[in-house]
């Protein structure tokens, strides 16, 4: 009985450090991830392709969360919302941390195995980019923008891997990602800005200050902005403009949530993103399966 107890408070330990026990990073990966599937495969793509994606993203996702506490191990302890994550609590060492990100990461290449060539090679700028993330905040006031290439990467990649060839409309939707991640985790960096302050952690909502909301408006709008002009060049229909208004409204109503700068209705107002992306992504399912 002691045994099985300590392996559940283990296993308990490594869920938190990974966040899946918060999806909301998986969904922020998943949504431009399959928005390039759709429309690489102009409608539904190859299922093992498809397979790989989705469990690539859970993989990946989980091991740059335990990448992230290991560089902010000696960090996270002085913020609030995060002091008590495992490495901050001294529940897991840094070394396993380590461990997790190479275990996880080196299955998601496995996957990736199972793809073209062109694919295995993006894949391993995509894993330069998850272990290198998380140490920008240091050297850079933009790392919001580091993390939409991270997050993004998989667009290239979804393209790669469903059609051999990275056209010029996946960097279009690869932008639109660096805007959009731009946007979220401005509002995320809300959370914690005083803190960061104070232990000189970097953020772009430190460097915008008191122009923060209109920085994450125009950020939203560069989003928005982007996705059209992929879906112009792609003759996406009707279900697609519907689908970008509908993710306008909700970065509308970002900005009524965050006006106050309050770090809990900052957290509502990131966590609202998952519908941004899901909306941009009904709207390309829609196109292929009623007007394409």
């Amino acid at each position: 009985m002691m045994n099985s107890e300590l392996i559940k408070d283990r296993l308990r330990e490594y869920v938190l450090l990974t966040r899946l026990n918060r999806p909301i990073g998986i969904y922020l990966v998943l949504w431009p991830t399959l928005w390039a599937l759709w429309i690489a495969a102009e409608g539904w793509p190859d299922s093992l392709v498809l397979l790989v994606f989705v469990l690539g993203t859970v993989l990946m996702r989980s091991a740059g969360c335990a990448i992230n506490d290991y560089a902010d191990r000696h960090i996270d302890g002085h913020v609030s919302r995060t002091r008590e994550r495992p490495l901050a609590r001294g529940a897991i060492q840094p070394g396993e941390a380590v461990a997790v990100f190479v275990l996880l990461s080196l299955l998601a290449f496995a996957l990736v195995l199972l793809l073209n060539t062109l694919t295995i090679i993006l894949s391993l700028v995509g894993v330069l980019l998850a272990a290198s993330y998380p140490f920008m905040k240091r050297y850079t006031h933009l790392p919001q923008a580091y993390l939409g290439v991270a997050f993004g990467w998989a667009i290239p990649m979804a393209f790669a891997a469903q059609t051999g060839q990275v056209p010029l409309v996946a960097w279009v939707f690869f932008l639109a990602n660096i805007c959009w991640a731009l946007a979220y985790d401005t509002i995320y960096a809300l959370c914690d800005r005083e803190d960061d302050r104070k232990i000189g952690v970097k953020s772009t909502a430190i460097l915008l200050g008191r122009y923060d909301r209109l920085g994450i408006g125009l950020m939203h709008a560069a989003t928005l902005a982007l996705l059209w002009l992929g879906g112009y060049l792609l003759e996406l229909g009707w279900p697609y403009q519907w689908g970008l208004l509908v993710a306008a409204g909700f970065a509308i109503y970002q900005q009524g949530i965050i006006r106050e700068r309050e770090p809990l209705p900052a957290l509502g107002a990131f966590l609202n993103n998952n519908y941004f992306g899901m909306a941009v992504f009904i709207g390309i399912v829609l196109h292929y399966w009623l007007v394409a």
